[in-house]
């Protein structure tokens, strides 16, 4: 049997097709969602298929022997997560709807995962990045609005370049951003980046004679890629002499940090961030112990740093 046919064998089960429509129509995901969820079950079906081993037989201990195999196979902790985790989500699907009498991956652990720290400008870093860009010119009023405006709001690069001029409301200074899973979210934004932001709306952007109802446009007059936001914020920080890697995400990373450094409680940083789970948002806190633990070395009469 060619691969083409074994593939549409794995697609055409009918649990998987009901789970799919479910996340498609009753959860509201995204098409790039769906292929992930569809790609991860595939994989999982495509491991059955070569045992002969029918979905309903599925349980905990073949699951765990299948995740072994994911990471026998050199996938990272944070993958054969993802894949656990849309397991999870599937059989408690299947045992909803009466297919499965239990859901046999509820009870699996998460692999342990090394998560690294996410890397976070200093307040100065950002100041130092934010006045580079010249307001009197055309570019340099767009790339001072848009780094002001990822600053303020802690815009993913998707969303920066996703966003629509009536997405800022200049009377309330609120932001409504569209996230991972076309999730909306109002974000308020500070006085300087509403100041900044609506000058650029009202006078500057006009001059790019916009093809497109973005925010943020080319010289052609169409959206911004992420590339060339990516390189634009590379750009500037090598200008400001920040020595590390920066992308747009650690404009992001920094926000959310500098946040609760100034005594933001977690669930309100989350909810401005759009993360489902809290346990996104809570790797900040690490960061906070981090630096802490770095003055603490630096400032202490005791300490042998």
């Amino acid at each position: 049997m060619s691969k083409k046919e074994t593939d549409t064998i794995l697609h055409s089960h009918p649990w998987m097709d009901r789970y799919l429509e479910n996340l498609l129509v009753e959860k509201g995901l995204s098409e790039n969602s769906l292929e992930s969820y569809s790609g991860d079950m595939d994989a999982l079906l495509a491991y059955l298929y070569e045992r002969s081993i029918p979905l309903d037989a599925v349980d905990a201990d073949l699951l765990f022997l299948y995740l072994t195999q994911l990471k026998s196979r050199g996938l990272k902790g944070k993958s054969v997560a993802r894949h656990l985790s849309t397991l999870r989500g599937f059989f408690a699907f299947c045992t909803d709807e009466g297919f499965c009498r239990e859901n046999p991956a509820a009870l699996l652990d998460n692999p342990k995962l090394t998560r690294d720290l996410p890397e976070v400008l200093s307040r100065k870093e950002v100041e130092a990045m934010l006045i580079l860009p010249d307001p009197n010119t055309k570019l340099g009023a767009r790339d001072r609005a848009m780094l002001e405006l990822m600053y303020a709001a802690g815009l993913r690069v998707s969303e920066v370049v996703d966003l629509r001029v009536l997405d800022f409301d200049p009377q309330t200074g609120v932001l409504r951003i569209f996230g991972k899973g076309a999730k909306e979210r109002l974000v308020p934004v500070h006085d300087t980046a509403q100041e900044i932001l609506s000058d650029y709306i009202d006078t500057v952007r006009p001059t790019y004679r916009p093809a497109t109802d973005h925010m943020f446009l080319n010289r052609s007059g169409r959206g911004l890629t992420r590339q060339a936001v990516w390189k634009l914020v590379k750009r500037f920080a090598e200008k400001a002499g920040v020595e590390r890697a920066v992308s747009p995400h650690t404009f992001r990373h920094s926000f959310a940090t500098h946040l609760l450094d100034g005594g933001a409680d977690l669930r309100t940083v989350q909810i401005l961030l759009g993360h489902a789970d809290i346990s996104a948002t809570e790797i900040y806190t690490h960061v906070q112990d981090g630096r802490l633990k770095d003055l603490h070395r630096s400032f202490h009469p005791r300490s042998e740093g």
